[in-house]
């Protein structure tokens, strides 16, 4: 029991100092999943977003919006798209590999009330690996 209160205690004190590993969650730049994930084979799996979706902002927006400079931007809010549901565009928040992963695993599950018509992505490696590829493809990082 007193070393369960002295866990505790110390989990307690050093709290402060652990929280800022948690700012990933709201820093766009952070790449701490797409760092785990494989580009090419990110592009393989882009395949299935294509047909609703493009990189770059000179293109048409299609379906959905243009993916371009999608870190960091704020959901719901591409010029290029007008067609947004309400739900996307009371969201506001940024648009964060943690969010996008949350997002790619079941897009109608973490915002309820969105169009997107696509099921998400089930298998953790492969949001990795398609983040990787969006990450190159949408910020000229390659």
């Amino acid at each position: 029991m007193k070393k369960t209160f002295a866990t505790l205690a110390l989990v307690a004190a050093l709290s402060p100092f652990v929280a800022p590993a948690t700012i990933a969650d709201d820093d766009p730049t952070s790449t701490a999943i797409s760092d785990g994930g494989d580009a090419t084979k990110g592009k393989r799996l882009f395949n299935r977003c294509k047909a609703c979706h493009n990189l770059t902002a000179s293109d048409r927006a299609k379906l959905g919006p243009n993916l371009d400079n999608l870190f960091g931007r704020t959901a719901g809010t591409s010029e290029s798209f007008t067609r947004y549901s309400k739900a996307l565009t009371e969201a506001g928040f940024v648009w964060t590999e943690e969010k996008l992963d949350a997002w790619l695993t079941s897009p109608k599950t973490f915002l309820p009330g969105n169009k997107m018509q696509f099921a998400g992505l089930r298998k953790e490696q492969d949001r990795k690996d398609l983040m990787a590829y969006l990450r190159d493809a949408t910020t000229g990082a390659e």
